[in-house]
């Protein structure tokens, strides 16, 4: 990464001027905001001036001169107050270029602190079908598990599903006195939540209802027979659907261990912490209280009510027990929504009283809202279904490519699927994940702007080029740039590291969305400006080459994102 390179290269610089400073301090380099100064700018002379109380062009000179990075710039200027700028080399992109188009990661290095990385994320519950408000969870968490893999960590994917609570008693009920076998046949989950909602309905029409569930649900607590075998085929049938989902989405779990995989820790757990005074009995429940915290004084995290049940966040606590122990865990990211923010800010501080120190993270997201700025629903006020969303992503798809030339009726539907979902993704990945957004048809299935539409056709367009090629691509030994569209385009290219590397620094895979958009704009300034085919020489080999490199890093990168690509659309 030419960032990372002139970071270090400044700290040498810094040493060799007989410059000190902070040990906490990095220089910040970052992508020059006037590309007529440079292709990367630094703002360290005047930060440093300022704690050094000195001139900072005078400090900017004495950095320039012990600064040695012509093997990576034709140009290093002083500009303005005390701004460095860089201007890359022709021959430090073309050696990039050339290194990173046979290379499997593209020029991506590793990352200099591999970690193991638990990411618990989607979390459906059994018995009720994932609707679009899973969309954020599972889509985010799972191109975060794709880039911190590519990176080099070691990543755990856990979906820890909603296999446990008092929902249950309502479905064992339901089952007993409601079920038709038939519709669990054909739809398990859809006649698992019709069975939840009749008897809901019921028990708030008749209290001797509700009796009934609850004692359904002690039965099954207490390891009934029949009502464990009950609730053992719910999860089944529905894990079977749910995995069905996810393999549309191409979305893949190392483990699926719900709420029920913990029931048994969760008693020695609440004793252990009241041992440790960690926790204490207050009104007859069991709490964790962080009186030390401002934030938090009068907000105690109860891991025990006073009719002796447990909470989520005695199953939590258990939960990171397993991860930090059993899968040794460095850092565990939990991918669940804003308003949980609360839970985990307890969660966290419960996990350091106990004097665990893998680093956790909850990485929160707004919501999806329809195009009236409200909570995207059915008209009927009901949460959207998933498998709907991108049952009809896939069907608008399918009618833009139906009026597409030269393709099997197998072809289109497999292209119609891949621009269908990969647009339901895009859509949603390419958003800051804090704020809400608008669910828009029209504007997520687009050929123009932002959208996954217009990247596979970047993609796509990079590929026409290789089959009107007559003969095999081969990877050239010289380059020359002769346009200045090219050497955009190789700038671009070369950010990939950067971009992919700067995810993972505040989880926000818009940081590569928004890389991909900018570098199928290049491309395409690039196509328009640079005949391809009807060039010559090391021209042509040239153009060729950052066909190839455009070709890949889209792939790649849309990869990372969880999106398909198809060679022709």
């Amino acid at each position: 990464m030419f960032r990372s390179l002139l970071t270090q290269r400044l700290q040498t610089a810094f040493d060799k001027a007989g410059i000190t400073v902070p040990d906490e301090f990095t220089p910040a380099v970052v992508l020059a905001s006037d590309t007529r100064y440079g292709d990367y700018q630094s703002n360290a002379p005047m930060v440093l001036a300022k704690q050094m109380r000195t001139n900072p062009r005078a400090l900017a000179q004495q950095i320039v001169d012990a600064l040695e990075v012509t093997d990576l710039c034709e140009k290093t200027s002083i500009d303005g107050p005390g701004f460095l700028n860089f201007t890359l080399s022709p021959a430090a992109l073309a050696n990039h270029l050339l290194k990173s188009v046979t290379d499997d990661h593209l020029g991506v290095p590793p990352a200099p602190n591999p970690r193991t990385i638990v990411i618990d994320f989607s979390a459906p519950n059994i018995a009720k079908p994932p609707h679009v408000g899973h969309i954020r969870s599972t889509f985010i968490g799972d191109s975060l598990a794709r880039i911190a893999r590519f990176v080099g960590h070691k990543v755990i994917t856990d979906n820890h599903i909603g296999d446990w609570g008092t929902q249950f008693g309502m479905i064992l009920h339901g089952w007993k006195t409601l079920l038709n076998t038939t519709a669990l046949d054909a739809n398990p989950i859809a006649e698992l939540l019709r069975l939840y909602k009749t008897i809901n309905a019921q028990t708030k029409a008749d209290p001797a209802v509700l009796d009934t569930c609850r004692h359904e649900l002690v039965k099954l607590q207490q390891g009934d027979p029949e009502n464990k075998e009950i609730w053992t085929r719910c999860v089944a049938l529905s894990l079977d659907q749910l995995r069905t989902i996810y393999a549309k989405l191409d979305t893949h779990f190392d483990h699926y261990l719900g709420e029920s995989a913990y029931n048994d820790k969760l008693a020695p757990l609440v004793d252990d912490l009241l041992a440790q005074g960690i926790a204490e009995i207050s009104d007859g429940a069991v709490c964790i209280f962080f009186r030390d915290l401002e934030a938090l004084a009068d907000k105690p995290c109860i891991i025990r009510k006073t009719d002796g049940g447990f909470l989520y966040a005695t199953t939590d606590l258990a939960t990171i027990d397993h991860r930090i122990n059993v899968w040794k865990a460095d850092e565990i990211w939990y991918v669940v929504g804003a308003p949980q923010e609360l839970h985990f800010r307890q969660l966290f501080e419960a996990t350091r009283k106990r004097g665990q120190n893998a680093k956790l993270v909850h990485i929160a997201f707004g919501s999806i809202l329809g195009q009236d700025g409200k909570m995207f629903r059915t008209r009927t006020g009901e949460s959207v279904g998933l498998i709907e969303v991108l049952d009809e992503a896939t069907e608008r798809a399918a009618t833009v490519v139906a009026e597409r030339e030269g393709f099997t009726e197998d072809e289109k539907a497999a292209i119609a699927e891949i621009i269908g979902v990969g647009s339901i993704k895009y859509a949603e990945l390419s958003q800051n994940r804090l704020t809400d957004y608008k669910f828009s048809w029209d504007k997520m299935l687009s050929l123009q702007g932002n959208t996954a539409p217009y990247l596979i056709n970047a993609y796509v367009r990079t590929r026409a080029i290789f089959r009107k090629l007559d003969g095999n691509f081969t990877v050239p030994t010289e380059v020359s740039f002769t346009d200045p569209a090219e050497r955009a385009l190789a700038l671009k290219l070369a950010q990939f590291a950067e971009a992919t590397h700067d995810v993972l620094e505040d989880h926000r895979p818009n940081t590569l969305a928004n890389y991909l958009y900018e570098l199928a704009n290049a491309y395409h300034s690039f196509y328009e400006a640079c005949p391809v085919l009807r060039s010559e020489g090391t021209m042509r080999e040239t153009r060729l080459l950052l066909c190839q490199a455009t070709s890949q890093v889209l792939r790649s990168g849309l990869n990372l994102l969880g999106i398909q690509t198809t060679e022709r659309m």
